[in-house]
């Protein structure tokens, strides 16, 4: 059945195998079969939802385990790692493809994005070319223009249509087995980044108990570094489409917010990017702070991305065209 179908027949067996088969494509996510482009209002699989509101509750645990400095450092840590890893390689190299590296730096920042909860390098990068191919457009997945603020924050992600990863269009990474392996199974990389962790809190406990830390501690508070960080990034959906100023005249409602740009390192300045996707610099001017990019310039200095592509020159003439008076 190809992607572009409208209607997806039901699984048909027993009630037991059904049920078996729904939770291995939880495991497997290559094994969802609903369509990719979807007719009609937007609709929420709520079920599929539970797993994602049931995260929120960490919050409520926060009380119970305690505070402890090394905590709340790991928690801001995480955050900042691994939003990079979005920002950086999900949406700039995955998505647009705004510089060059190894297939070992490919594969291990494709693995940070992964532990970040927001599923597999391709399907976010073949979701996000989509947004770019209609923003705002009804072929939009994530439109607040199109399905309210509440469907484009998160709504979206957990909608039926929108769980298959639309291989076809990002053939140009899917050439690589491990993507797929990440990509296919997208719990593999956070459950054990969720074990590594809580080790690691249980030999701080014993070894260096004067941290004030343990496990449970550990994975609480890793818990909400993931929530805070998924609503971080989604505000970019929902958000940087109707707050902020629009230096660009663009097809859509894509603004530019310092306050997101801080929040996301630098993924705030949305109208910039609409206006030309493929830079690897979003922040277009000094004053515009965009911290992935840095990050982007100091692996360069390292070695291990070449070629960022810079904002053309023709894109700065085009802004100071738009400031002159017009006669």
């Amino acid at each position: 059945m190809s992607p572009f179908d409208a209607t997806a027949a039901p699984a048909a067996g027993p009630l037991w195998k059904r049920l078996l088969r729904r939770s291995w494509s939880w495991l497997d996510t290559w094994q969802r079969k609903q369509p990719y482009l979807h007719t009609g209002p937007p609709r929420i699989d709520w079920l599929r939802a539970l797993p994602f509101w049931a995260l929120h509750l960490c919050v409520v645990a926060l009380p119970f385990v305690g505070f402890s400095w090394f905590a709340l450092a790991m928690a801001i840590a995480l955050y900042v790692v691994r939003m990079f890893a979005i920002t950086g390689f999900y949406h700039r190299y995955f998505s647009h493809r705004a510089f060059r590296t190894s297939r070992p730096v490919q594969f291990l920042f494709a693995f940070l994005g992964n532990c970040a909860l927001q599923r597999g390098p391709l399907w976010w990068a073949a979701h996000h070319r989509d947004h770019h191919r209609d923003s705002d457009g009804e072929l939009d997945p994530h439109s607040p223009k199109q399905g309210g603020f509440l469907w484009s924050h998160f709504g979206w992600w957990t909608a039926p249509h929108n769980v298959p990863t639309r291989v076809d269009n990002i053939r140009d990474f899917a050439s690589y087995r491990e993507l797929r392996l990440l990509d296919r199974f997208d719990l593999l990389a956070p459950v054990t980044l969720g074990a590594l962790i809580y080790g690691l809190g249980e030999l701080l406990s014993a070894y260096a108990p004067s941290l004030g830390t343990n496990g449970l501690q550990l994975f609480v508070y890793a818990l909400v570094s993931t929530i805070v960080l998924f609503h971080a990034t989604f505000t970019i959906n929902s958000l940087a489409h109707v707050w902020g100023k629009r230096r660009f005249e663009t097809s859509d409602t894509s603004r530019n917010n310092l306050w997101l740009a801080l929040l996301t390192l630098g993924e705030g300045w949305h109208n910039n990017h609409h206006h030309h996707a493929h830079s690897a610099r979003q922040g277009f001017y000094w004053w515009e702070i965009d911290l992935t990019f840095y990050g982007l310039k100091f692996l360069e200095f390292l070695g291990l991305v070449s070629d960022l592509r810079p904002v053309p020159q023709r894109v700065y003439t085009q802004t100071r065209d738009a400031r002159r008076p017009r006669s």
